[in-house]
């Protein structure tokens, strides 16, 4: 049985679908029958083909004892499941279900993970083997913590919570309320109420060891990561680079031993491990700060930089197999125990959402804030960081060369940028050294060490040096030492005034252009049989394309709140369904974390940033039939149009001999979808009603649309993704604010503006067209939150459940004509509200993959990304056999999991931009139990008896009876403050009132804090004493991890959730039991 991470958070993202897929995949090639448990639908690893028996159910201990009484597994797995499946694993074993079943711990046995994980112990083992952890405490309580740091005597102090992932619950105190606050958070998310209080190594050097060992007690090194920011940031939001780069041979041997040694100590002994160091900079001291006993989110960032496949190889490992007796997938000569050797450099830096949380400070401590990570490979540190920079996609083209923010700042704020890290502090050294500033100075400032700074400053003097210069006057050679440096058209194009296709015609008129190296974990030593590239400004290319049919991917580049795994898992099916379609399939990403950049998921890897400059030079290298722009979210669909005018205006031929072309809906059809203007002409002759709006290009526009249309008004800029400042605004003055805060608006940036149809059910579809103008209804959706909060955070069912057949046949012949009109071949997703008189309103289409259709799938058992990437290649739905809407006699729930906990300062509230990180699944016969399910698996503890708190504003007060009614049906207690209450007694319903936070005490917070408020029910007024009031209570009530409703149909659906589990159990059931056609439809698509 394989364990696997659940849904995608903060701290633990689609890396661990990377590992639990190949896991998966070595061992069912060594024989073995697969059980996997993980309640993540949008992950390739639950695909119901992978493993033999597919659980997507929660994963608590209790539930998991069903599957294993069930299933009867000679063996569980849990090291490739991040923290989650780790934890899992330990209360399964310690709760004596493992003996019970007799089912063995392999991979990293009980007392190896408590070495590593708990606190106390791990200290007693490094003190044990002589080596050295920052002078620190354990406590199990806030006193016990208060002590330790009067013992450790000075601030700042860290904070590290025990069993958790990605930091949560820890941070940096420097003084003693941020303690105890950070202390309290540490206490509650650590599963044994255990934290480490620690001396902060502020300012150390901070390195990692990626190490394996099996069971003859062979260790090998697999990568040392070096961190470009200073201790104090967690590891996952820092800039870090593999090799590393400032170690001397005798400081990398030290760590090497030391690793060696602490992988034996603590026992790991058949699979992967991390271990964290801090080196002193003035004296060379090292401490070992931490060791993850399992794959971890470094080893798929290890695994990508080396070509090595750490968790396939751990996986062979926990089954008894030595390293000497696997052999090495890349170069097919050496075997797993030869260490790998890079002659490159490999950059990763993270992408953060800050944004999409107001109130919280955008400052890194030692807390994982990042959604999202770029890696980029280069022949040095220069060119690799440029290409990581760039492949971010936050506007950056590389580092400098262009007019950024940071340039108009005063001193004082740039020197503080540099002093408290942030998610831009590296764009203000940039500035900082432009405008004069000496590396020894932001070394003083920063803590970053000193040799970065210096190859930061060199790229500068190359900057500055090709800004005196005419592009016309760039020779050969000063373009070859240019782009080796990694330097973009579009920051060369900045520096010589020109643009970047001026840039590129003139490079390409001599001779530049860039070769592919293959990643071969060899440093050369051994032939690649893999052909895993990436670019450099070299003599020599490695990429020997073939003349084969072959079909270029654009994968989603970085994860980000609004473009995460789901695109990676279209991606992975098009490769896979067209690989088995005879076609040689070529993936183009840069995100280490996913299945799309393993090295065996297509044909050939080219780990690449995602521009129009790095897409085309791989098209003029490799020339395919067709590309596929609709799978990797907005990130390729905004290089469609230019990808299409290149193609337009070179008509390049295909290795194949045809044509290159992009497959699938047009770009001008995606665009006449994203141009509001065409769009609404569009609707006009299909006769397809819309919300009332209009599209403002100033703010006197935006004044008069709100006026005609009336308010509440949803705004938001064109062309986005995730509900990016999207708001919905009640007044002028409001509105006025949004224009002046959230966006700019004017004629090259419009706003759209549209009446917020409140108390609407919202509906999404995902549907299927061929070329020969056939349209399949995959999957009908209806969200349980009402329109306005975005689909990404609304949980949904498939199929509806309250809506009418005649609006559910509206539904469907609005898409089959849109589908049509745009001439869509592939997928294509849409969005309706239906209002409380039953008018259907289409809010938008989207004519490529959406973030539902691995759900979609999972619940209707048909693989719809596979189908459409068939499609563009031109066979037709009833050639694949897929011919009519599949409505499930089964209800499946998808849940959204929320990071408010990570940003300290923010609301919960759920509105019209998406916040979710990831998503899970429910699924079962019934749809109250589906509802429980989902909800346990996203962390949600619904209640079975206590104390409801209820607070619903002006809006949705006219509900209060009735959520009230039903939750006293169900034993229930209520209490409210006056407002509520006060409707609630005219109502004839029994309530307790309790005072508001600012009204005395014991108020609201009293009653969290004393445990006597189980589940609260709090829609958003938005006024000012509820920004402050209400907000600290929801904090409040985050903190002691108590669930918060924040919608009338999420309040109803609940007590549904909860109804059901008071009268019955959970089911555990296979996916495959549900489709027990599934395997036939896999059989043919593969005929």
């Amino acid at each position: 049985m394989i364990l696997g991470a659940g849904p995608i958070v903060i701290g633990q993202a689609c890396e661990f679908d990377y590992s639990g897929t190949q896991a998966c995949k070595a061992l069912k090639e060594e024989g073995y029958e697969i059980v996997l448990i993980n309640s993540n639908p949008a992950t390739i690893m639950t695909d119901p083909d992978l493993a033999h028996r597919t659980y997507i159910e929660p994963m608590t201990p209790e539930l998991v004892e069903q599957v294993i009484e069930k299933e009867r597994p000679d063996a569980i797995l849990p090291t490739m499941g991040g923290q989650t499946a780790l934890n899992l694993a330990v209360a399964l074993a310690e709760s004596g279900v493992l003996d019970k079943y007799n089912v063995e711990l392999i991979g990293a046995k009980l007392d190896a993970i408590k070495k590593a994980e708990d606190r106390e112990l791990f200290k007693g083992a490094m003190k044990k083997i002589g080596l050295k952890t920052p002078p620190s405490g354990i406590g199990t309580t806030l006193d016990e913590c208060m002590e330790i740091a009067k013992k450790i005597g000075e601030f700042p102090l860290i904070i590290r919570p025990a069993f958790t992932l990605g930091g949560s619950g820890g941070g940096i105190a420097y003084n003693k309320d941020e303690f105890e606050t950070i202390c309290k958070s540490g206490l509650a998310a650590s599963v044994t109420s255990q934290v480490l209080v620690e001396k902060s190594l502020l300012g150390w050097k901070e390195y990692e060891l990626e190490v394996m060992r099996d069971l003859a007690d062979n260790v090998v090194i697999i990568c040392s990561i070096e961190n470009i920011d200073p201790m104090g940031v967690h590891t996952g939001d820092s800039i870090t680079v593999a090799p590393a780069q400032t170690l001397t041979d005798k400081e990398y041997q030290r760590l090497r031993d030391y690793s060696i040694a602490i992988i034996r100590e603590i026992g790991v002994e058949c699979g992967g491990s991390n271990i964290q160091f801090a080196v002193n900079p003035e004296n060379g001291e090292v401490m070992v700060i931490e060791m993850n006993p399992r794959v971890s989110r470094s080893s798929a960032l290890a695994s990508k930089a080396t070509g090595f496949p750490i968790a396939k190889m751990a996986a062979k490992l926990s089954v008894g197999y030595s390293l000497d007796q696997i052999p090495n997938d890349i170069t097919k000569k050496t075997p797993a125990s030869f260490e790998p050797s890079i002659d490159y450099v490999v950059t990763k830096i993270p992408r953060f959402a800050f944004e999409k949380f107001p109130g919280s400070q955008p400052v890194l401590t030692t807390q994982m804030k990042s959604v999202g990570e770029s890696m980029a490979v280069g022949q040095t540190f220069q060119e690799s960081f440029q290409k990581a920079v760039r492949s971010l996609e936050c506007g950056y083209s590389g580092w400098g060369c262009a007019p950024i923010k940071e340039l108009d700042w005063e001193w004082a704020q740039l020197k503080y940028s540099l002093r408290v890290p942030n998610p831009d502090r590296i764009h203000a050294v940039y500035a900082s050294m432009k405008k004069g500033m000496s590396v020894d100075e932001i070394h003083q400032l920063s803590l970053i060490d000193k040799w970065f700074l210096a190859q930061l400053k060199e790229l500068l003097d190359v900057e500055q040096y090709v800004s005196t210069k005419k592009l016309s006057d760039l020779t050969k050679s000063e373009f070859y030492e240019v782009k080796k440096r990694g330097f973009s058209d579009i920051q060369l194009a900045y520096a010589t005034n020109s643009t970047e296709k001026e840039v590129r015609l003139a490079r390409l008129a001599l001779g530049v252009a860039p070769t592919y190296k293959r990643v071969d974990t060899c440093a050369a030593e051994f032939e690649a049989d893999t052909p895993y590239m990436y670019s450099s400004y070299d003599f020599e290319c490695e990429s020997a394309p073939t003349k084969k049919s072959k079909v270029l991917i654009l994968g989603g580049g970085p994860n980000r709140i609004g473009q995460g795994i789901e695109f990676d898992y279209c991606c992975c099916h098009a490769s896979f369904a067209l690989q088995e379609a005879g076609y040689e399939t070529i993936m183009m990403n840069s995100n280490p974390e996913t299945v799309s950049t393993d090295y065996d998921t297509s044909d050939r890897l080219y780990f690449e940033p995602l521009t129009i400059e790095d897409v085309l030079n791989v098209i003029d290298l490799e020339q395919p039939d067709g590309i596929i722009v609709q799978f990797g979210g907005q990130t390729p669909l905004k290089l469609a149009l230019p990808i299409q005018q290149y193609l337009d205006e070179h008509k390049p031929a295909s290795a194949s001999g045809g044509r290159v072309r992009i497959w699938g809906t047009s770009p001008d059809s995606i665009d006449a979808a994203e141009d509001r203007e065409r769009f609404n002409a569009i609707l006009k002759e299909l006769q397809i009603e819309q919300p009332k709006g209009g599209i403002a290009k100033s703010e006197a526009d935006a004044l008069a649309i709100a006026s005609e249309i009336g308010y509440p008004v949803v705004v938001r800029p064109s062309y986005v993704l995730g509900g990016r400042a999207m708001e919905i605004v009640y007044s002028d003055e409001k509105l006025v604010t949004y224009l002046e805060t959230a966006v700019k608006v004017d004629p090259d940036r419009p706003v759209l503006i549209d009446r917020y149809l409140s108390d609407a059910i919202e509906i999404d579809i995902d549907s299927l067209a061929d070329a020969h103008g056939n349209v399949v209804i995959g999957g009908i959706m209806e969200h349980i939150e009402q329109a306005g909060v975005h689909s990404g955070d609304s949980a949904c069912m498939i199929p509806t459940k309250t809506v009418s057949p005649s609006n559910l046949n509206t539904i469907r012949s609005w898409t089959t004509k849109l589908a049509k009109r745009l001439n869509v071949i592939g997928l294509m997703n849409c969005q309706y509200a239906i209002t409380s008189s039953g008018d259907v309103f289409l809010l938008e289409a989207n004519p490529r993959a959406s973030r539902t259709v691995p759900f979609v799938s999972k619940a209707i058992g048909w693989p719809l990304a596979k189908y459409a990437s068939l499609v563009m290649s031109g066979l037709s739905l009833n050639e694949l056999g897929f011919t009519n809407e599949v409505i499930p006699n089964h209800v499946a729930v998808k849940e959204a999991v929320l990071p408010f906990e990570k940003f300290a300062g923010c609301d919960v509230f759920l509105g019209p931009e998406m916040r979710s990180t990831g998503e899970v699944m429910g699924i079962y016969t019934d749809f109250s139990i589906a509802f429980a399910k989902a909800q346990i698996a996203a962390g949600q503890k619904l209640p079975l008896s206590g104390t409801v708190f209820l607070s619903l504003n002006d809006l949705t007060k006219p509900q209060l009876g009735k959520i009230a009614r039903v939750y006293l049906g169900l034993g229930f207690t209520i209490v409210s403050t006056s407002g509520t209450a006060r409707i609630l007694e005219l109502d004839g319903v029994q309530v307790e009132r309790v005072l508001k936070m600012r009204e005395g005490r014991p108020h609201a917070g009293d009653m969290i804090a004393n445990g006597q408020i189980h589940l609260m029910v709090i829609t958003n007024s938005s006024d000012d004493v509820d920004q402050i009031d209400g907000q600290q209570l929801r904090r409040m009530a985050l903190s002691y991890k108590i669930p918060i409703i924040t919608t009338v149909a999420g309040a109803l659906a609940a007590a549904e959730a909860i109804r059901s589990l008071k009268t019955s159990n959970i089911e555990m059931v296979a996916l495959q039991d549900y489709f027990l056609e599934y395997r036939t439809q896999i059989e043919l698509l593969s005929d």
